[in-house]
């Protein structure tokens, strides 16, 4: 028996909606063994983040080293990282152990609106990691603030998601879930721009979205999909995820990764 390894570098959500616990749940429903590389301890749930504490830089490293000397991940998710050693640390791993398909989530800001990477290690994350990402997957207000740009319309969506390909060589998905009106995303590669349509679900329960999403990417990948059709089915996946209505917590709660299984409702 065989199964495609993927490696998340993430922080943990104890309330286990998004960061590691999302993605490993992820890796799992989509048929791929699911390791983990802990960047960052988080005491948080549906409502906020009450506090975060940093895994050391070089634990981190090893963590990774234990992970690539064994068992050779066939993709890499980067989630959250706090702080510049962490990202020198997951660069030069990333170099030293050449690991492949790597998806990079910028995650700066959690759906609660808590920060969740250190101010001064932005330019880190897009000068060491970006350049190292077969796609990154950025949100609206991400791709705000890595950008400079106002992003209110296609066009604007198609200029930033441009810009952020040229200026790091990479392929970009713009997620467009907070935008006003429809939540279609675009991906942008090779110079094309190509627009995913997406459902709008009206629901408060979104926590983990990104980290599903880039989570099923990566897996996809794994299992050989090109990267086109592994955004499409992440896509399919993460919409399917939140139509099934899964309703925890009191504030933006968790999305069904696990729909697929669930069980259904008895009249």
């Amino acid at each position: 028996m065989t199964i495609a390894p993927v490696l998340t570098i993430a922080g943990s959500d104890s309330s286990g909606g998004a960061g590691i616990q999302a993605d490993l749940k992820t890796m799992t429903m989509l048929g791929c063994f699911g390791m983990s590389a802990i960047t960052a301890l988080t005491a948080q749930n549906t409502t906020g983040v009450r506090e975060i504490c940093p895994v050391p830089a070089a634990f981190l490293e090893q963590q990774i080293a234990a992970v690539c000397e064994d068992i050779p991940p066939l993709a890499v998710k980067i989630g959250m990282v706090y702080d510049i050693p962490q990202i020198h640390a997951i660069a030069a791993a990333v170099r030293k152990y050449r690991l492949p398909h790597v998806v990079v989530d910028p995650v700066m800001v959690a759906t609660s609106g808590d920060a969740l990477l250190r101010s001064q290690a932005q330019t880190a994350l897009t000068q060491e990691l970006f350049p190292l990402a077969e796609v990154i997957t950025p949100n609206l207000p991400e791709a705000r603030q890595l950008t400079g740009m106002e992003i209110t319309s296609p066009a604007e969506m198609e200029q930033a998601a441009g810009t952020l390909a040229e200026r790091y060589r990479t392929a970009v998905l713009l997620k467009g879930g907070h935008s006003v009106g429809s939540c279609n995303d675009l991906f942008c590669a090779d110079g094309e721009m190509i627009w995913i349509s997406g459902e709008r679900i009206v629901t408060n329960n979104t926590h983990g979205t990104g980290c599903t999403l880039s989570s099923a990417i990566a897996s996809f990948l794994a299992q050989g999909m090109p990267l086109e059709k592994s955004v499409r089915s992440a896509k399919t996946y993460i919409t399917q995820a939140i139509a099934a209505g899964l309703s925890l917590g009191h504030g933006n709660g968790p999305i069904a990764h696990n729909y697929r299984i669930l069980p259904t409702e008895r009249n």
